[in-house]
């Protein structure tokens, strides 16, 4: 493999609680009632304003901007006080530091390099491409052509996308990409199986079998 691409939540990093909390001081910002950890997670995968509006549902949509705000703000004060990287993550980091390494996420670009940073393997990585371009999110393949394309990547086959949902498989397989999901993320299972990965692990060091 000449690049190997990586989802950061759920894949690099388990940053579920941090997520959970900003989410839930909205809501109570807001006189909401709070929600489960299980419920907000399930919310997660396709960018801040999707996880914002489904989380307001079904209060009316003039609650999304001022909640928008506030999880902002709570969050970039709070950006990882839960969050830590998933066992292994290190180890394969440093296997494959001699290969091209990126991060596509539909995370927002300046949280995601702030998480790399405080988990201390931002300086692993070439590319992090975060939810800037709105219009522009996984499961769209328009992120994973940008950077092929600034790359240089000609044979596609030559590049794989790590990630633990659906949304990272079906942009993975549309951009012409080998594919691997992760079964310890956020996605579930039966959505994994779903979107037919090249490749399903339960341990991101089996990446050391896969990727040569």
């Amino acid at each position: 493999m000449e690049l190997i691409i990586f989802d950061l939540d759920g894949t690099l990093v388990d940053s579920r609680q941090d997520i959970v909390n900003a989410i839930n001081f909205m809501l109570n910002k807001l006189t909401l009632a709070e929600k489960s950890l299980n419920e907000i997670i399930s919310y997660v995968g396709n960018g801040i304003l999707d996880l914002i509006d489904r989380a307001l549902r079904p209060k009316e949509a003039e609650l999304k901007d001022k909640g928008l705000d506030i999880f902002k703000s709570y969050y970039k004060a709070h950006p990882a006080d839960y969050t830590y990287i998933y066992p292994g993550v290190k180890e394969v980091l440093d296997y494959f530091k001699d290969k091209q390494m990126a991060v596509i996420t539909n995370r927002n670009h300046n949280s995601s390099v702030t998480i790399l940073k405080k988990m201390g393997i931002y300086s692993y990585f070439e590319d992090v491409i975060g939810d800037d371009n709105t219009s522009c999110l996984k499961p769209s393949r328009c992120q994973f052509d940008r950077l092929l394309k600034r790359r240089m990547v000609k044979d596609r086959k030559k590049v794989i996308m790590v990630g633990d949902m659906d949304v990272d498989i079906i942009a993975g397989r549309a951009s012409g990409i080998t594919t691997c999901v992760t079964t310890y993320g956020f996605g579930r299972k039966e959505d994994l199986e779903k979107a037919k990965p090249d490749y399903m692990i339960d341990d991101i060091l089996k990446l050391k079998d896969i990727i040569i």
